[in-house]
C-alpha cells in the first residue's frame, strides 16, 4: 500500500488540478457591484463587507466604493455604539434613530451615484479602511 501523504515518485501519477484566479469583473458588472456595496448598507455593514473582501481584487471601481461603504457603515457602527451609551439619558434612543435615518438616506443616494459610475464620497465618515 502507498501512503496517499507521501508524493509518488511516478511521473506519471495525475497532479492535483491547481486553483483558478477569478477573472476581472467587466466593467458593467464593476460598476454593478460597487453600487450594490453602498446600497447593502441599509441592511447594516456586512453587505459591503462581504462585497468588498470577494471582489476587490476583480474591480477597481468594486474596490474604491467598496472600501467607502465599509468605512461609512463602520462610522455608523460608531453611532450607534454612542446612542446605546446615551439611550439612558433618552437622547440615545432619538440619536439611534437618526443614525438609521442617515445611514439609509445617504447609502441610497451612494448607490444612485455609484449606480451611473461616478464615485460617491460620504460627507462624515471615519476612513479606516485606506
Amino acid at each position: 500500500m502507498t501512503d496517499p501523504n507521501v508524493p509518488s515518485s511516478d511521473p506519471n501519477a495525475a497532479t492535483p488540478p491547481q486553483p483558478v484566479a477569478a477573472a476581472p469583473l467587466s466593467p458593467e458588472q464593476d460598476i454593478q457591484w460597487g453600487s450594490f456595496a453602498h446600497l447593502g448598507g441599509i441592511l447594516g455593514f456586512l453587505p459591503a463587507l462581504i462585497i468588498w473582501l470577494v471582489l476587490k481584487d476583480r474591480g477597481s471601481f468594486t474596490n474604491t466604493e467598496g472600501k467607502e461603504a465599509l468605512n461609512f457603515q463602520i462610522t455608523l457602527l460608531f453611532g450607534y455604539v454612542i446612542s446605546a451609551i446615551l439611550i439612558v439619558v433618552f437622547i440615545g434612543a432619538i440619536l439611534s434613530w437618526v443614525v438609521w435615518i442617515l445611514g439609509v438616506v445617504f447609502s441610497i443616494i451612494a448607490f444612485l451615484k455609484a449606480k451611473d459610475g461616478a464615485h460617491y464620497r460620504y460627507p462624515f465618515a471615519i476612513r479606516l479602511i485606506k
